[in-house]
């Protein structure tokens, strides 16, 4: 029996985020990331008549979740990569859509099942992949990668200033006996965490740096900054005039993009200007500040602690 949504995957900022999207009753919207089904059936409960809402997951865990759903005649669930999100609204005969929901990152029930991989908590095999049919896992990166390439995942998504260090231990330890679970990982790791004077501290900082190494490879394991900037590129495409995206993200990598594609119509946040000065952004932000959960929904649902909520809309023609 698949797990309920509840105890798959809590919802951060359920309202906030849905509401973001100014649901029109009749409308067509897209839920990036359907996870436990949270975000979509809230989204289910504001459609009326014609509305449509297709909803993405690539895990299989989540394509159980989404069985009970099925029925609904106003639901499809499409078990495919969000990057390819534009394909498949043609696919489905839409052109345009009036709203887009992604809850970025990595769900509670990935850090919770151990043989994924994708927490140092548990002694577990080193895979990490998010669709269980990609070839790419964890322990292949840590097997395979030059210690140059390793290095710059590092600090490119794990913004660790010590990557070099951290890179150079994995080679120096692969050299000796293959590093295949999560426990050996952390093992070869720990003589590189940060310490303090305090030893509670030290203990803080240390899994926080272990996880910035686990975040890393979850990162280049399900490509997911590339899946990010091709969606958000799609997403900007396929709106509607005047249709809303709503974004959760937990960490400043996917902050930063969400952000630069909203102020500047590119994940560079590079701003081009028309002939007037005036940007040529095509989307604009509904909230002037980043919505964060409150200390309530951070003290009952610790996942939430590092989500930021952007909401956006399409400029009219």
């Amino acid at each position: 029996m698949y797990a309920k949504c509840e105890e798959y995957h809590v919802p951060v900022l359920l309202q906030e985020t849905v509401d973001g999207l100014d649901i029109r009753s009749g409308g067509i919207y897209a839920d990036l990331t359907f996870g436990g089904g949270g975000h979509s059936r809230e989204i289910l409960r504001r459609l009326k008549g014609s509305g449509h809402l297709y909803s993405f997951d690539q895990d299989e865990d989540a394509m159980k979740n989404a069985s009970e759903l099925e029925g609904e005649g106003n639901f499809t669930f499409v078990r495919s990569n969000f990057r390819f999100l534009k394909n498949w609204m043609l696919y489905y005969g839409h052109e345009q859509v009036d709203g887009i929901l992604a809850d970025l990152g990595v769900s509670s029930h990935h850090l919770d099942e151990e043989e994924r991989g994708f927490s140092f908590r548990f002694d577990a095999p080193l895979d990490m992949r998010m669709n269980r049919k990609a070839s790419l896992n964890a322990e292949r990166i840590v097997a395979e990668y030059s210690e140059e390439q390793l290095a710059d995942i590092f600090y490119l998504y794990g913004e660790l200033k010590n990557s070099r260090r951290i890179a150079a231990a994995i080679v120096k330890a692969r050299q000796q006996k293959p590093i295949t679970t999560t426990t050996e990982l952390v093992e070869v790791l720990k003589p590189l965490m940060a310490r303090d004077s305090k030893p509670a501290k030290a203990y803080d900082r240390e899994k926080k740096d272990l996880a910035r190494v686990f975040q890393a490879l979850r990162i280049e394991v399900n490509g997911e900054m590339v899946a990010l900037r091709q969606m958000l590129g799609a997403a900007t495409e396929i709106l509607k005039p005047g249709g809303r995206l709503s974004v959760l993200t937990y960490h400043s990598l996917e902050d930063r993009m969400v952000k630069n594609v909203i102020r500047a119509g590119n994940a560079e946040g590079k701003v081009e200007t028309d002939v007037f000065g005036r940007s040529d952004a095509p989307l604009e932000a509904v909230n002037r500040s980043v919505i964060t959960p409150s200390i309530e929904e951070q003290e009952s649902n610790p996942r939430s602690r590092s989500a930021k909520l952007r909401v956006a809309r399409k400029r009219e023609l």
